[in-house]
């Protein structure tokens, strides 16, 4: 498994996971929109720290050069 993931990318999915969160946490206050954006979060956290994201691998995509 080779990193498709550029670093700016990373840092990028971090900031919008967190909002993702933090939007679902306190605006939507986890209703069923809100436990979505918060699984989209979660994702996304996972694929940034791990600099694998299997949709770009599965479109033949890379950020990472």
């Amino acid at each position: 498994m080779a990193l498709n993931m550029a670093g700016w990318d990373r840092i990028a999915r971090l900031i919008v996971a967190v909002v993702l969160i933090l939007l679902s946490a306190f605006i939507l206050r986890f209703n069923t929109l809100g436990i979505v954006l918060t699984v989209i979060g979660v994702i996304f956290i996972l694929t940034s720290l791990i600099g694998w994201c299997p949709l770009y691998a599965l479109i033949g995509f890379r950020t990472k050069r």
